[in-house]
């Protein structure tokens, strides 16, 4: 559950860092969805970010899971929404 900290854009601005393609959105739920296209390690090392969160998060978990890669994120992070 995430509600006015930041994590969007730190998401996007820690996959910026580590050369990393895909999005961060809010579902609807109040999770975020963060989808990345890296290297192992670069997407490792994203998910230890994301772990911490930024300053005023409070990460509870971080869930991990393969998806197929979708070619239209190769190239950039963005922010999507889910409404």
């Amino acid at each position: 559950m995430v509600q006015g900290v930041g994590y969007r854009y730190f998401a996007q601005r820690v996959a910026g860092q580590l050369g990393i393609g895909g999005y961060a959105k809010n579902l609807r739920d109040g999770r975020v969805e963060v989808y990345g296209i890296g290297s192992a390690e670069a997407l490792e090392s994203l998910r230890a970010a994301l772990a911490r969160g930024p300053h005023s998060a409070d990460v509870e978990s971080v869930n991990v899971e393969d998806r197929p890669i979708e070619k239209r994120y190769s190239n950039s992070f963005s922010i999507e929404y889910d409404w």
